[in-house]
């Protein structure tokens, strides 16, 4: 490198972005992703080690993955060399490949190519690629905002460890914050700012887990907030909504909004208000909720409000708390509202709910009551002589499937927990269930 490069590099570090400019430089400078990078973990050692096959980097903007690369690149001895998917042309890869024909065969020393954005390379460039990972002469590191295996060749998968980054938590953004206002090295600490306890809470959780938005942000709010009379610039909430343009909404994880809002959501829901339902949905989404929580109440009404008038909303609920957990934010948004305007909408019956209620205080009352014989297990030995399972009658040799009798235990004989409503498939249910009975009953009654 001559001297005009080195002085242009040192240029464009100095002026970079804050983001850029906080980058660590080693591992244990990383926040978050211990997931990955924890001192037990593979990846942790392999970089420390030196010893990194190719590598795919997946996961949401701002969640560390180029990070991962420049830790890798101050610690490897290989040559690193970087071109982004969005720019880079087949001259470009052309050129990282000699030079990394050049370094091994000249040196012996290995390349590592970090291509970031790459699944904006199509088939044909990712095929070019393939031959020069395969035999060695580049170790490839992808990053990708994009599901890989949609995405990437099959086998460029097949050769490299994928390795999927989170969303950071609330607790790593509020570090990286704090080092942009008061490091002086390489944040912005020479400014002599300050930031409010409630203004560092509101932007690592507006953030939605991207370490660059809520940078992005501080820059901004020390670069263009008026110093106070102690001389200090102050970040206060007000400059922290306007620097990244959301307002706070009233809604306290521990406190009495987080309840209220909750409550209002699963009424909303229960009493058959869609539109309602997605307002309170919107609401939580927007200051930050957890989607899993957010599923979970979901999944708690359509089965306790909706119940067997429509056994899909289960479904529904189920499928969307799966999808969320994959997915996350922002799309998770979309699955969130299609289940709880599904469950909202949906004919509602509580006949479940009130049934095991009813049956569980039921079995609190009247202790352990006796199963009746002929529906004990008679597999096991001497259950037979025991008269266990004697008398049982099959239900598949009767007519519509089913048989009169007992199934209780005698002394709760002719009661009921299970109640079908009017509502919905339970009009269905109730109907069969009338219908299987009365004819049962006429058929005993004329044998």
């Amino acid at each position: 490198m001559d001297l005009f490069q080195y002085m242009k590099e040192q240029k464009q570090e100095k002026d970079a972005p804050l983001a850029a400019r906080l980058r660590p430089k080693t591992l244990q400078d990383v926040v978050g992703q211990q997931h990955i990078i924890g001192k037990d973990k593979l990846l942790y050692r392999a970089i420390l080690a030196d010893k990194l096959s190719s590598i795919i980097f997946y996961g949401p903007p701002g969640t560390g993955k180029t990070t991962l690369a420049k830790v890798i690149a101050n610690t490897t001895k290989s040559e690193f060399m970087q071109i982004n998917a969005t720019v880079a042309g087949k001259k470009d890869m052309e050129e990282v490949i000699e030079k990394a024909k050049s370094l091994l065969g000249m040196y012996g020393k290995k390349s590592i190519l970090f291509i970031d954005e790459i699944h904006r390379f199509n088939k044909g460039q990712q095929d070019y690629l393939l031959p020069y990972v395969e035999d060695g002469t580049i170790t490839l590191i992808g990053a990708t905002t994009e599901n890989p295996y949609f995405e990437v060749n099959s086998a460029l998968i097949s050769r490299s460890v994928i390795f999927q980054l989170e969303p950071l938590r609330k607790e790593d953004i509020k570090v990286l914050i704090q080092r942009a206002v008061y490091d002086k090295e390489q944040g912005m600490g020479a400014i002599d700012g300050e930031i409010e306890e409630a203004a560092l809470d509101f932007l690592s959780e507006v953030a939605g887990g991207d370490a660059r938005h809520a940078l992005n942000a501080i820059e901004l709010a020390l670069l263009t907030t008026e110093r106070g009379n102690d001389g200090k610039v102050h970040i206060t909430l007000s400059v922290a909504e306007e620097c990244i343009q959301r307002r706070v909404v009233r809604y306290d994880k521990n406190g009495d909004n987080h309840y209220d809002t909750i409550s209002a959501f699963i009424k909303s829901m229960r009493g058959s208000d869609p539109d309602a339902a997605l307002y309170y949905l919107a609401k939580m989404l927007y200051a930050g909720e957890s989607v899993t929580f957010i599923a979970r109440r979901i999944m708690i009404c359509a089965s306790e409000d909706v119940g067997n008038a429509d056994p899909n909303a289960l479904t529904v609920a189920v499928s969307a708390s799966l999808a969320v957990e994959r997915i996350g934010m922002p799309e998770a948004r979309i699955i969130l509202a299609q289940a709880a305007s599904y469950v909202a909408s949906a004919p509602k019956s509580n006949a479940v709910i009130c049934g095991i209620d009813e049956a569980m205080g039921c079995v609190q009352t009247t202790g352990d009551l006796k199963i009746p014989s002929h529906l004990q297990d008679a597999h096991y030995k001497g259950a037979k002589k025991l008269g266990h399972g004697t008398g049982y009658k099959y239900a598949h040799d009767y007519e519509n499937n089913y048989v009169e009798q007992q199934y209780l235990p005698y002394e709760l004989n002719g009661k009921e927990f299970y109640r079908p409503s009017g509502n919905g498939y339970e009009v269905k249910i109730k109907e069969h269930l009338r219908r299987i009975r009365k004819e049962a009953s006429h058929e005993e009654k004329e044998s």
